[in-house]
């Protein structure tokens, strides 16, 4: 966010902040595990919990989120680089994160267990859960609005989600493979059409879509 980069990756359990100007490690934020373990059945598991898989700032740049390879989101205040608190729900890896564009508190997950769940991630309350994909849910991503998201599943499909109605409105089967990423066009620009949504997939293909 700004001139500072989060990275978070591997077993490490933790994320490092890194200043973008001078390309030198700012700080390490270990990620703490919950109070509640989640299910772990042998020591490989166990092990396997501590990944990060996924991680973002908030559009304000306020808050620095976290998801895990067993579920738990952690939620830290990115000026303080203080741990705030986990938001429950999951107990599958989090593939993705994603803050809302128009309210900086909302954060979208998406997760193994086939649902993608929207928190207001100061107030630590689970909004809604949304479901429909067959298998698991690689990503997500907001609109610049606010008022939908998108997700990429290993069930090869896009779906688009509105908000209001807690359900998918759309669903796309371009893809021949499981699609790992989805991202809306940003606000702006001249000449280019408003509501843009592109997904690339294990197929070797980038998919573009119109919606309304």
């Amino acid at each position: 966010m700004g001139e500072t980069l989060a990275v978070a990756g591997g077993g490490s359990a933790s994320i490092k902040l890194w200043d973008t100007a001078t390309w030198k490690l700012e700080a390490t934020l270990p990620v703490p595990r919950p109070e509640t373990p989640k299910p772990a059945t042998s020591p490989a598991d166990k092990a396997a919990a501590k990944f990060i898989l996924s991680i973002a700032f908030s559009p304000d740049g306020k808050r620095l989120a976290c998801g895990t390879m067993d579920g738990a989101i952690s939620i830290f205040d990115a000026n303080s680089r203080k741990f705030l608190h986990h938001l429950e729900g999951h107990f599958m890896p989090i593939r993705s994160l994603v803050f809302s564009p128009a309210d900086p508190r909302i954060l979208f997950s998406a997760s193994d267990d086939g649902h993608i769940h929207m928190y207001d991630s100061d107030g630590k309350t689970l909004v809604a859960s949304m479901s429909g994909h067959a298998s698991w849910v690689l990503s997500v991503d907001a609109s610049p609005d606010g008022v939908a998201v998108a997700s990429g599943s290993s069930d090869r499909t896009v779906r688009l989600w509105d908000l209001s109605m807690r359900a998918a409105v759309q669903t796309m089967s371009s893809h021949g493979d499981q699609v790992w990423g989805v991202a809306f066009r940003p606000p702006g620009g001249t000449g280019v059409r408003a509501g843009r949504l592109a997904s690339v997939s294990d197929d070797k293909s980038v998919g573009l879509y119109d919606y309304s």
